[in-house]
């Protein structure tokens, strides 16, 4: 290489250098102003400063960035929190650009002198700082500019690694911008800052302000957004809240513990909140925030806390069973964080047995106000505040009932016999309770009410798992029962449909039969059978396993024969004739079809073609529809069409069978569409009476209705 070459490279060498040690003094030198003007402004916080406010002034105001980064230093610890003379002095001199361009270099975004890759951090905490104690003023925290930077603020929030002091800022500065005023709030809403906010509150400190500013905002955010309905886009922002919130609703044991509380109650329990309940049903194994809940709810429950909160507790319990299922009452409870392990009924009893108070006390309390305390609209307002509370411990009856009768039945048992026996027996205690305070409404002439619609409804959900509990007390009672209406109705309904499983089960013998004949009570069931048939195809579909208990209710008692036929009136089964089979002729499911057939094989025992038309109802129409509905229940038969339960369905097949042998002549209509029939030409009676096919069936047979297992109930006699 020539000699000239050479030396051109080592003098750019040494050119470079010195660039990169000048670059490198500069940056030293700058850290070093920022240290001896921290020192200087710590020596100078008492009343004898140094460095006064008006000078502070004078360095925010400057033209360069070190002069206002000095002011900015100072003005930490120079003002104070509470004072907003100051702050507002300050806002005005500074301005936002420069504390924009401070934060957004902290991010690694910004651009200008104060690009220093080594001070990132310094320049975030000491802009997000300044801004939050700008937000302290309502005035400023409420000025276009500075809710304007809440999208900002939630990008700080956004990153995974932050200082506690940083993430403490960001929390004042979105709770002081949302609570100065209604723009503030909507920026906040519309920035989707809920994920940002839960990102770093399940590693927050016990009892540090971070935290409390979280339940704070979280409040304000529930209060203001869940009046309304929850959007679906936002369910997964709120699910992140819940799930980061849980563990310190388990671990805390201070007031903020009870404003979890309220919070997560008011998340969960809301009438809007099915988006957020699929959103943690989706997170079920995600983390035990679910154990986390459990834990806080026992803790409480444990406590000696007001009824308030412990209502609350249950609404939680409520909410969480309806998220997850009745078997969270039963998950293991154990915290990391604790070495106590909770034993795995302990949620189940306290639940059971608080929701058993509430019962108690709420039905003693109700009967006062409504039979014995002056009428006036703080009365009615009370009696509207305990039956909304009623309605919890009520759910939270039912939901145990079930699991109960489930676990009863489960071959691998999650409790023991004796928790077993000490639930059934607080449940079976709670009923008679419930029992007792509907004879007393019936003594005191109530029949409508929310309150006894939800008595009537709870009643029936224990009867289906013990049809003959409380045999003599629940008969007495049952015509009253099935006269309950809700506030809102204008004739019985609900409280049918809530009987229906009990219902179908008692008639399977003739003393349920008789019980429910001799009250004309059947007249209900047809009536709400009509009800249902007469809804469009989607509700229909929806109400189909209620539309067949009503059914199979129907045909047990229809089964009897003789020994009620007497006390039935044949006008309500004609009604309900036409109403099945102008519903269920033009569907294709086998078991609607079935089900339908064999009740109107049933009916028409009671009558005959002749009759009919000559009743003033329009009969002409229906026969069609019905010839047209048995030849496709016999034509489905004949085929070998039947669905998954063959034995129940071939018991409802028999039930049509054996009644077109004893009514074909008195229809001659339905005879005539059966002989028509391509399939079912090869009929023929046996002995002038009995139709066979080529199956061989006892002309002689009474069948029962094994219709829990066809109609895939969990009712079972």
């Amino acid at each position: 290489m020539p000699l000239m070459s050479l030396v051109f490279l080592l003098l750019l060498c040494l050119s470079l250098s010195l660039k990169s040690l000048e670059k490198k003094i500069l940056e030293r030198r700058r850290v070093s102003q920022f240290l001896v003007l921290q020192e200087a402004s710590t020596s100078s916080c008492g009343g004898t400063a140094a460095v006064g406010l008006e000078e502070c002034l004078k360095l925010v105001r400057g033209a360069k960035d070190e002069q206002r980064l000095a002011g900015l230093l100072l003005a930490t610890k120079l003002c104070k929190a509470d004072d907003e003379a100051s702050l507002l002095k300050l806002y005005e001199a500074v301005g936002l650009q420069f504390l924009r361009r401070l934060m957004r270099t902290g991010l690694g975004k910004g651009r200008g002198e104060v690009q220093e890759e080594d001070n990132r951090e310094e320049y975030l905490q000491l802009g997000i700082t300044v801004f939050a104690a700008f937000c302290r003023v309502a005035d400023i925290a409420s000025s276009k500019e500075i809710i304007s930077e809440v999208p900002l603020v939630v990008e700080i929030l956004s990153n995974d690694k932050l200082e506690p002091s940083v993430i403490e800022a960001c929390y004042e500065c979105l709770l002081s911008i949302a609570s100065a005023s209604e723009d503030g709030f909507s920026a906040l809403h519309k920035s989707r800052a809920m994920e940002a906010i839960s990102l770093h509150t399940n590693s927050l400190r016990d009892g540090s302000s971070s935290l409390e500013h979280v339940v704070r905002l979280l409040e304000l955010v529930v209060n203001k957004l869940f009046a309304g309905s929850i959007n679906v886009e936002y369910a997964a922002e709120f699910a992140s809240v819940v799930v980061a919130i849980s563990r310190h609703f388990a671990l805390l044991h201070n007031q903020l513990k009870f404003d979890m509380l309220h919070l997560l109650s008011a998340l969960l329990s809301s009438d809007h909140a099915a988006p957020l309940h699929e959103a943690l049903r989706s997170r079920s194994n995600n983390g035990p925030w679910a154990t986390y809940i459990a834990a806080g709810i026992v803790a409480i429950l444990q406590s000696r806390v007001v009824s308030d909160e412990k209502q609350l507790a249950l609404a939680l319990a409520d909410s969480m069973m309806a998220i997850l299922g009745e078997r969270w009452l039963l998950n293991p409870i154990h915290i990391p964080e604790n070495q106590e392990q909770i034993p795995v009924d302990r949620c189940l009893l306290l639940v059971l047995e608080f929701s058993r108070i509430e019962v108690a006390v709420l039905l003693n309390e109700l009967a006062y106000l409504k039979y014995e305390a002056s009428k006036n609209t703080s009365t009615v307002e009370s009696i509207l505040l305990k039956q909304r509370t009623l309605a919890t411990a009520y759910s939270l009856i039912e939901r145990i009932t079930k699991l109960i009768s489930d676990e009863a039945e489960d071959a691998e048992l999650n409790l023991s016999e004796a928790t077993l026996m000490k639930a059934v027996a607080g449940l079976t205690e709670t009923i008679g309770v419930v029992i007792d305070y509907l004879q007393d409404a019936k003594e005191h002439g109530h029949r409508k009410g929310n309150d006894l619609l939800a008595s009537v409804r709870v009643i029936g959900s224990y009867l289906a798992e013990t049809p003959f509990a409380f045999k003599e007390k629940f008969g007495e009672l049952l015509d009253y029962i099935l006269s309950v209406e809700g506030d809102t109705e204008a004739s019985p309904f609900y409280t049918t449909c809530f009987l229906l499983p009990v219902l179908s089960q008692s008639t399977a013998e003739i003393g349920g039969c008789r019980t429910l004949v001799s009250c004309r009570g059947y007249k209900s069931v047809i009536a709400c059978l009509m009800k249902l048939l007469g809804q469009n195809s989607q509700q229909v579909g929806d109400d189909m396993g209620t539309i067949f208990l009503a059914c199979e209710t129907i045909v047990n008692i229809l089964l009897k024969g003789e020994d009620i036929r007497d006390e039935l009136d044949e006008s309500e089964f004609i009604q309900l004739l036409q109403a099945l089979a102008t519903s269920a002729v033009c569907r294709s499911d086998i078991s609607i079809i079935t089900v339908a057939s064999s009740v109107c094989s049933l009916i028409l025992d009671l009558t005959s073609e002749e009759k009919l038309l000559k009743l003033p109802v329009s009969y002409p129409p229906t026969h069609e529809s019905l010839s047209q509905l048995i030849v496709k229940s016999l034509e489905l038969y004949a085929q070998g069409e039947v669905v998954d339960d063959v034995n129940s369905e071939l018991d409802l097949h028999e039930i049509i069978i054996a009644g077109y042998a004893r009514w074909a002549c008195r229809f001659p209509h339905i005879k005539e569409a059966v002989d028509r029939s391509p399939y079912l030409g090869h009929l023929k009676f046996w002995n002038g009476h009995y139709l066979h096919l080529p199956w061989s069936i006892d002309p002689s047979i009474q069948v029962t209705v094994s219709s829990c297992a066809l109609l895939g109930s969990r009712f079972k006699p």
